[in-house]
């Protein structure tokens, strides 16, 4: 019984919640980034470029065969075989998605850490000492008599 209780405790500490809460707000986040990338990025980049597409971009490493047709060790196919192509295009579009994503978190962080150092610096009301308090109650009673 007392593992059980332990996992509760667990699971409902308030860094779970919230790294459950940043896991699901960085799902979301990527799905928007990579259509930021795939959408608006890339195309005017292959347009500055004359026209890219840089997800068709692939290297064929062995030809596609069909059915019955002879592959590249000179055996009969039983079954179709598909080429196999290294897709360095699709890989640009990653890495600047990745560009993409880490300058993102660089100025979400920087504007947290901007907002930590304003609450930091901003002046703390000190205390009112008990002496000036008394003292300020003494002159609102002799006030109160005259």
């Amino acid at each position: 019984m007392g593992i059980i209780k332990e996992f509760k405790e667990f699971i409902l500490k308030g860094n779970m919640i919230d790294m459950a809460v940043g896991i699901v707000i960085g799902a979301a986040f990527g799905t928007v980034v990579k259509s930021l990338v795939e959408n608006i990025v890339m195309p005017p980049m292959g347009a500055l470029l004359g026209g890219i597409d840089f997800s068709k971009y692939e290297y064929t490493v062995v030809n596609a065969v069909k059915a019955g047709e002879e592959n590249i060790y000179g055996m009969v196919a039983d079954q179709d075989i598909e080429a196999v192509t290294i897709k360095y295009g699709s890989f640009i579009g990653d890495f600047v998605e990745l560009l993409i994503v880490g300058l993102a978190i660089f100025v979400v962080i920087k504007m947290i850490n901007s907002m930590k150092r304003k609450a930091e610096e901003a002046p703390k009301e000190e205390p009112t000492p008990p002496e000036v308090e008394l003292l300020t109650e003494i002159r609102d009673a002799l006030k109160k008599q005259a």
